[in-house]
């Protein structure tokens, strides 16, 4: 549960201090503009970053969960139903 919370704050920090410093830097000032289409395409740049790099580690864990637990495995031992070949009724 921590690592759910944990990865939600960093999502968050990634989503909110960009928006914070795209308020801040509107300036008071004339003149001085911003250029939404860059600073969209630095969100976009920044969440599929993060998008990459969960994907990979989902991913990797599916991976190593189906080599680990793969049925010709020779660490494999069967269950006590498997072992029998019968249920208990």
């Amino acid at each position: 549960m921590k690592n759910i919370i944990g990865l939600f704050m960093v999502l968050s920090i990634l989503v909110i201090l960009p928006t914070v410093q795209i308020v801040f830097a509107a300036g008071d000032e004339a003149g001085e503009y911003i250029d939404r289409r860059v600073e969209i395409w630095n969100l976009f740049f920044r969440m599929m970053t993060v998008a990459f790099v969960v994907g990979a580690v989902v991913s990797g864990t599916l991976i190593w969960l189906i080599w680990r637990f793969r049925e010709s495995n020779p660490k494999a031992t069967p269950t006590k139903y498997e072992g029998t070949g019968e249920l208990d009724r």
